[in-house]
C-alpha cells in the first residue's frame, strides 16, 4: 500500500549532498578515471606506483564530485528548466547554492593536499591547472559553441599529469598523443549528451556542439571516433603494445559502432544510452593496456 506523500520524510543532508556530486551516478567518475589510467600504466611500463595510483584514484572521484557541484551551482538557473534536471538538489531547491559551493570548495581543497603531500613539484603545477579547467567548464557553456572541448581538456588533463607524477619529467610526445585522444573522446561522447538535450538547450539559449553542428552531429561523432581509434593505434606502436591491445581497439571499434546505431535517429533515450556505453569503451582500451604489459612478463 502506497504510503501518503504527508507521511514521507524528505531526504536528509548526507543524502542530497550524495546526489549533488552524483554519487548515485558514477559513470562520470569512470570516464574521467579511463584516461588517467591508461596514461599512468603506460607511463609506467604496466607498474605504477600504488601510492601515485591511489592519489589519481582518490583524484579522480573527488574533484569529478566537486565538478558536479560547480556544475549545478553555475546552473542553478536552467536546471530547474529541463526535465532531466529539475530534480537535482539545488535545482529543486532541497540545497541552497552556497552548500553547492561549499562542497565544491571542500572537495576540491582534499584533492589538492592529496597532490601537494604525494606529489612532484612539476604535477602539483599541472594540478593547478586542472583546478582551473575543471571549475572554469560548467560557465562555457553560455560564452562559446564548444563547451564539449573544454571540458575535453579539463577530463584529459590527467594524461600529462600522469607522465609527470610518474617520470619527474615533462610529458613525452606520447603522452601529448594520449592527451589528444582522450580529448577527442571527451568530445564526441559529450557531443552525444548534448544531443539528447538538444531542444532543451536552443530553448534555454545554452550553447553545445550539437546545436553548432546541427544535421552533420553524427558525422562529426563518427569522424572523431575514428581519429580516437587511429590514435590509439599510434599510442600503443609507440608503447610496444602487443595483441592484446589491439584486439582491444578491435572491440573498441565494435562498441563505437554500436553507439552509432544509438545515435542513428537522434532520439534523446537513445543518445543517453549511447553517451553511457563509452564507460565500457575506456574500460575495454584499460583492459588491453593491462593485458598486454601481463602478456610481455608473462
Amino acid at each position: 500500500m502506497t504510503r501518503p506523500a504527508a507521511s514521507i520524510k524528505p531526504p536528509g543532508r548526507l543524502v542530497l549532498y550524495a546526489r549533488l556530486v552524483r554519487l548515485d551516478k558514477p559513470v562520470g567518475t569512470f570516464l574521467l578515471l579511463w584516461p588517467a589510467l591508461w596514461a599512468l600504466f603506460l607511463a609506467s611500463g604496466g607498474r605504477p606506483d600504488s601510492t601515485i595510483l591511489a592519489v589519481f584514484v582518490a583524484g579522480v572521484v573527488l574533484m569529478r564530485a566537486a565538478g558536479c557541484a560547480i556544475n549545478d551551482f553555475a546552473d542553478r538557473d536552467i536546471d530547474p528548466h529541463v526535465a532531466r534536471t529539475r530534480d537535482r538538489p539545488l535545482a529543486s531547491g532541497a540545497l541552497a547554492p552556497h552548500e553547492a559551493l561549499l562542497v565544491a570548495c571542500v572537495l576540491a581543497g582534499v584533492a589538492f593536499a592529496l597532490a601537494v603531500l604525494l606529489l612532484n613539484s612539476l604535477t602539483l603545477q599541472f594540478a593547478l591547472a586542472a583546478a582551473v579547467l575543471a571549475a572554469s567548464y560548467p560557465f562555457m557553456k553560455r560564452l562559446h559553441a564548444l563547451p564539449q572541448v573544454h571540458l575535453g581538456v579539463a577530463f584529459a588533463w590527467s594524461v600529462p599529469m600522469a607522465y609527470t607524477a610518474t617520470t619527474g619529467n615533462s610529458p613525452p610526445p606520447v603522452a601529448w598523443l594520449l592527451f589528444a585522444c582522450s580529448v577527442l573522446w571527451t568530445v564526441a561522447y559529450d557531443t552525444m549528451y548534448a544531443m539528447a538535450d538538444r531542444e532543451d538547450d536552443r530553448k534555454l539559449g545554452v550553447k553545445s556542439t550539437a546545436l553548432l553542428l546541427g544535421t552533420a552531429d553524427r558525422l562529426a561523432v563518427g569522424l572523431m571516433q575514428g581519429l580516437v581509434l587511429a590514435g590509439l593505434a599510434a599510442t600503443g606502436w609507440l608503447a610496444g603494445l602487443g595483441w592484446p591491445y589491439h584486439a582491444a581497439l578491435g572491440a573498441g571499434a565494435g562498441l563505437f559502432c554500436y553507439q552509432q546505431v544509438l545515435i542513428r535517429n537522434r532520439e534523446a533515450p537513445r543518445c543517453l544510452r549511447a553517451f553511457l556505453n563509452n564507460q565500457y569503451f575506456g574500460l575495454v582500451i584499460f583492459v588491453g593496456i593491462l593485458a598486454s604489459y601481463l602478456v610481455r612478463a608473462a
